[in-house]
């Protein structure tokens, strides 16, 4: 084999900075919990043990820390929606519901991104968008099949849908009893359903 048609062997990142990487995502990850998505990044960088320029190396913005973060939680909501898009045995009605929680308690991680992942959905240069791409095309799809069942309203949006379940996210990261917020979310979804007669 000549030296040209080699392989060019893939070089793993070096033992310090994975663990710089794994650092910081923890560091963050804290950070987050107490202070929401607009926490400083110096002060994660600090808590760390690291300087800036090495967050922003492994994170260049604050959404491509929000996905580093995030990754494990939207493939779940991903599997949520595909699942429910393809049961076709579970009622249009309950699909949307059970799938309007999952994002809302996604949506209430940390304090402020619900507003994040909201805004980048039209904005394709953030490291969110495609992942509030593919919520938003299983929200339409769940809302559109809900609708022609007739379960929930002929004028509401999948727009709609999205800002009731951006309500729902601060009512879940905001009220310390979950049952209260649970039960807060289901007076605000109720309100997708028809009225009597329509």
């Amino acid at each position: 084999m000549s030296e040209s048609s080699r392989p060019t062997p893939v070089r793993r990142p070096r033992a310090d900075a994975r663990r710089n990487r794994e650092r910081l995502l923890a560091e963050a990850e804290a950070v987050l919990r107490e202070q929401g998505t607009q926490a400083s990044l110096e002060q994660i960088a600090r808590r760390a043990k690291v300087a800036i320029g090495t967050l922003y190396a492994h994170f260049p913005n604050r959404h491509a820390l929000l996905t580093a973060l995030l990754s494990d939680r939207q493939d779940a909501i991903f599997a949520l929606g595909d699942e429910l898009l393809a049961d076709r045995s579970t009622p249009p009605g309950e699909a949307l519901d059970r799938w309007m929680r999952a994002v809302a308690a996604h949506g209430a991680t940390y304090s402020g991104l619900a507003d994040q992942l909201l805004g980048s959905l039209d904005d394709e240069t953030s490291a969110l968008h495609q992942a509030c791409k593919r919520m938003s095309e299983a929200g339409g799809a769940l809302v559109e099949r809900a609708r022609a069942a007739g379960v929930i309203r002929a004028d509401v949006s999948a727009d709609d849908v999205f800002a009731l379940i951006s309500a729902a996210a601060w009512l879940y990261g905001n009220q310390s009893d979950p049952g209260h917020a649970d039960r807060l979310a289901s007076v605000i979804f109720s309100g997708l359903r028809p009225e009597d007669g329509e």
